[in-house]
């Protein structure tokens, strides 16, 4: 039994980390953050908070899993919920540079950002294929469409502009996506 207490207060520490790294993070940005910040605000050392973690990749990686929790979950109306959380983004800075650095370092198969941005991307991919789907049996997109190039085209779009607003301060985060999706393809306007 003492040992379920252990394992639970390890458990609220390493979620109490990652809520303070997230806060952190999108406050004050991916490269102006050290770890001794985190570990400050959570009452821990350096290597304390790294207790919790494989690696400060791992904790990173993390980082980004919990800002995909804490946002709207994309179920239903996929493509117009994608493209608030990506306006949201903007709002958070710090968490956009993360996520466009971890997702370049994740080429490497062996980075601990790999598989779960995989697994991230073919989640997120299968449920907007499965929304063109329901879109193109109400008509609303047209039948021809390969519903996972579209999946596909709309993800490109939402990171590219990330991307590019990082970079490009004439640059809109929501810019590009509202406009593949209600312009280009015709969705119905929120």
């Amino acid at each position: 039994m003492a040992r379920d207490g252990v394992y639970a207060k390890g458990r609220l520490k390493r979620e109490e980390i990652l809520d303070v790294a997230l806060e952190v993070f999108a406050d004050e940005g991916y490269r102006g953050t050290s770890l001794r910040t985190v570990a400050a605000r959570c009452g821990l050392t350096v290597a304390g908070v790294m207790h919790y973690f494989d690696s400060r990749e791992d904790l990173l990686t993390q980082v980004i899993v919990r800002r995909d929790q804490t946002g709207r979950p994309i179920y239903h109306d996929a493509p117009r919920t994608l493209a608030e959380n990506v306006k949201g983004n903007a709002e958070r800075p710090g968490l956009v540079e993360l996520f466009v650095s971890l997702t370049a370092a994740a080429h490497d198969r062996e980075h601990p950002a790999h598989e779960v941005l995989a697994h991230r991307y073919a989640g997120l991919r299968a449920t907007l294929s499965a929304d063109v789907v329901e879109r193109q049996e109400a008509g609303e997109l047209p039948s021809h469409l390969d519903p996972d190039a579209i999946a596909r085209l709309i993800i490109a779009t939402a990171d590219g502009a990330q991307l590019q607003w990082m970079v490009d301060d004439e640059a809109r985060l929501e810019g590009p996506l509202s406009t593949l999706l209600y312009d280009v393809l015709g969705l119905p306007r929120p």
